[in-house]
């Protein structure tokens, strides 16, 4: 080569800015910043937890056993062995019931052979047991107190006692509330021996038990004092006399009932007390035989000895017997004469199927005289049976209420019966009024005797 040659200069690439941008992009991107790095992981993470729950979720349930049934029993037992506060049975309680769910929901094998136990139902059985040991642990509650004071109560009130058992309930009463006056400091006083009074003190001693707002784990031994109280007045007084211990002679001895026999010798010796009570007007001891004496030969007589005397006193247990269709009971109601018992008797005046009812009952009403029983009555003037428009026809005279005289007239006139036109003659005779009289004085010329006798009365 000359020296005139000059030498090529060496070229090099020069970088471009898009390719200075590219790389610093680059370099960017692989330097990871604080905020990135956590923002990762926090993904990381959450996508764990999801993939911890599905696992959760899709894990199978442990299986129930009858081993880890019965497991669970032997640890219920034991906690509830050592259980001391109601909280701590509470939990023992929710125990039990969690096993009682798992056990209906178990698929148990069944036993083998027919002689072995069914393990489901020995589990059940075992179960069944714990929880009666569960109540009985529990307690005393100071609501089982009030409770046997309030049946106290009712048997003090509501039972007949002998004079001897009235003493017992008083000395009963007496004690109980001496005890929980000792036993909470609260002063609660008997009035009086009555029967009034002896409830009013039991209502008095449970209002204080109540109101005492004890706790059965805090006051367990007072409550505890006071169940024996209550315990010993319930059997106190299911020990003393009542009417219902004696035999039937012995409450009639007791009330005095043969005190009035002397020397008498009628047999039985009931029945010649009651013809004495009765000739002496004391219907009280006529019910009290009716009430206690069980023979017919005597329910007998003490009826027809009420229909005698017709006592006020007799109303309600008559009404009783006449709620059953007795008739006795209806003829002595209708004698007695109270309207009390109307609405009852009203009612039977329309029951075709019963005859003997349906008479029976409108002599009454019309002994009674209300005027309340007029419609009902005068509905069976126009009845199939004779005897029944003829009784009708004689009540509306006892009752003597005006509106019935046209109906009256209208059988005197119409009826093919002699006998029911003679009982509406002398209905009309009874009612007595001039219209009453002046209807009836136009059969005194009468084909039948019985019309014209009570015509020619009205003339």
């Amino acid at each position: 080569m000359s020296g005139d040659e000059s030498e090529e200069p060496e070229t090099t690439e020069e970088e471009t800015p898009e390719e200075e941008v590219s790389d610093e992009e680059e370099a960017a991107s692989e330097e990871e910043t604080p905020e990135d790095t956590e923002g990762d992981t926090s993904e990381d993470e959450a996508e764990e937890d999801t993939s911890e729950e599905e696992t959760e979720e899709t894990a199978p349930a442990t299986a129930v056993t009858v081993e880890s049934l019965r497991e669970r029993l032997d640890a219920i037992e034991q906690r509830l062995e050592e259980a001391e506060t109601e909280d701590e049975l509470d939990e023992v309680e929710a125990e039990i019931e969690d096993l009682e769910a798992d056990l209906e929901g178990a698929d148990l094998p069944e036993a083998e052979d027919e002689d072995e136990a069914d393990p489901a139902e020995e589990i059940e059985s075992e179960k069944e047991d714990l929880a009666s040991e569960l109540e009985e642990q529990r307690g005393p509650y100071a609501e089982d107190v009030v409770a046997d004071v309030d049946e106290a109560e009712s048997t003090v009130a509501d039972t007949e006692w002998t004079e001897r058992g009235e003493g017992e309930v008083a000395e009963a009463v007496e004690s109980f509330v001496g005890s929980v006056d000792e036993i909470l400091g609260e002063s609660v006083t008997v009035a009086s021996d009555s029967i009034e009074d002896l409830t009013a003190a039991l209502e008095n001693a449970g209002a204080a038990v109540e109101t005492a707002d004890l706790d059965p784990d805090d006051d367990a031994d007072t409550i505890a004092a006071l169940l024996e109280a209550s315990e010993e007045l319930l059997s106190d007084l299911d020990d003393a006399e009542e009417w219902s211990d004696l035999s039937v002679r012995e409450q009639l001895q007791a009330q005095g009932f043969y005190d009035v026999l002397d020397h008498r010798k009628d047999y039985p010796p009931e029945w010649g007390a009651l013809k004495v009570w009765t000739k002496r007007g004391r219907a009280d001891m006529v019910l009290l035989a009716l009430e206690k004496l069980e023979s017919e030969f005597m329910e007998e007589h003490c009826l027809d000895m009420l229909k005698r005397l017709a006592p006020e006193e007799a109303v309600e247990p008559m009404l009783q017997r006449a709620g059953k269709r007795d008739q006795d009971a209806i003829e002595i109601l209708g004698k007695i004469g109270s309207e009390e018992p109307v609405d009852t008797l009203v009612e039977y005046v329309g029951e075709d199927g019963n005859p003997g009812l349906q008479k029976v009952t409108m002599k009454a009403l019309g002994e009674i005289g209300s005027e309340e029983a007029t419609q009902p009555i005068a509905d069976n003037l126009v009845a199939d049976d004779e005897e029944i428009r003829s009784h009708a026809a004689r009540s509306l005279g006892l009752l003597g209420d005006t509106r019935a005289i046209e109906p009256l007239a209208d059988v005197l006139e119409d009826d093919d019966s002699n006998t029911v036109r003679a009982s509406a003659a002398w209905a009309l005779n009874q009612i007595g009024t001039e219209r009453a009289l002046d209807v009836l004085g136009d059969y005194a010329d009468d084909r039948a005797y019985r019309v014209q006798a009570e015509a020619e009365k009205a003339v």
